[in-house]
């Protein structure tokens, strides 16, 4: 038996860091996969919470090693997921969520195609910029290509196996948590969980 692992990707301002800290907090139940990460902490980022910093040559390293579940260049900077660490929490029945793009979903679901990928679209693009602007933690250049990069990130929506639109964040984090819910209540993952009740069941 083994846990649950549950891909949530978006385009950059659609929400999926809020969400998947709402579901964190509001499911005891789930973990969140910490990616490694090249790019520079930015303000209130601690490392080892938020990300696992480390330099270009260290994620080189650890990707020829084969420490990565998946990776994948976002905006520039390298993003990857301890495999080692993802594995030992699946095999201790531990839900996992990863935060990721969808280049590095695609990765995953290759690897394991029994993780549940969740697409997270903003209700417009003038909400995304608005949601860019509001975070006021990168230049007009970049939130620029983070629009340009959108587009491409939502062409690939139907390659998961569900979409929440965050237009108002408090249904979109019921939404969240609701396939989180449904997922575990699949009739293969309760017979695992549930044998000796039902080998009881049987036999009354």
């Amino acid at each position: 038996m083994s846990g649950n692992l549950y891909i949530v990707s978006a385009p950059s301002g659609a929400g999926k860091t809020s969400l998947v800290a709402a579901l964190l907090e509001a499911d005891a139940q789930i973990r969140k996969s910490v990616s490694y990460t090249t790019r520079s902490p930015r303000p209130g980022e601690t490392d080892g919470r938020h990300y696992h910093f480390v330099s270009g040559e260290k994620f080189e390293q650890m990707a020829q090693a084969g420490d990565f579940l998946e990776s994948a260049l976002v905006h520039g900077n390298r993003y990857g997921t301890s495999r080692q660490w993802v594995d030992q929490q699946l095999a201790a029945d531990t839900d996992i969520v990863l935060e990721i793009d969808w280049q590095g979903a695609a990765q995953v679901r290759r690897l394991m195609p029994a993780a549940i990928s969740i697409f997270i679209l903003p209700p417009s693009f003038e909400a995304l910029l608005q949601r860019l602007n509001s975070r006021a933690q990168d230049p007009p250049d970049v939130i620029a290509r983070r629009l340009v990069n959108a587009r491409e990130e939502i062409d690939h929506v139907t390659d998961f196996d569900y979409v929440i639109i965050n237009s108002e964040f408090r249904v979109a984090a019921a939404e969240l948590q609701d396939i989180i819910r449904a997922e575990r209540l699949r009739t293969p993952r309760q017979l695992n969980r549930n044998a000796a009740l039902f080998k009881r069941l049987r036999q009354e």
